[in-house]
């Protein structure tokens, strides 16, 4: 039924304008549409939609992630220098903020309502 249909991440705000300065000024998202409660930006292929909602960062689980390859490091010194703040999770080794397993490399932050947002280098 789904397989062949395209999807979208979907993330709940408190506050719109506030959601553009971090999405569009801070994580660098190309916005597609907006109106007073809803915000539509550009992620490669797909498009993130960011809403107006009571209900704002209450998810405590990965909202968005995104596979960024070996731009990982650069993509994090960038967001560092922005201000932004990583989380780190006990368990995974850490280097700087980026944690790594293997191969694979594993970035978290969170935006200013406190959805979690991921991205890793696949």
């Amino acid at each position: 039924m789904f397989k062949d249909k395209d999807s979208s991440a979907i993330v709940a705000v408190s506050d719109i304008a506030r959601a553009r300065r971090f999405y569009e000024g801070i994580l660098g998202l190309s916005l597609v549409s907006t109106d007073a409660t809803l915000l539509t930006f550009q992620t490669g292929g797909t498009r993130l939609v960011v809403y107006k909602s009571d209900y704002a960062g209450t998810n405590q689980a990965n909202a968005v992630a995104w596979g960024v390859g070996d731009e990982i490091e650069a993509i994090t010194a960038d967001l560092k220098a922005k201000g932004v703040v990583f989380e780190h999770y006990p368990g995974m080794e850490l280097k700087g903020d980026i944690h790594v397993d293997g191969d694979f490399r594993m970035v978290w932050l969170k935006d200013p309502d406190g959805n979690i947002l991921h991205y890793n280098s696949m």
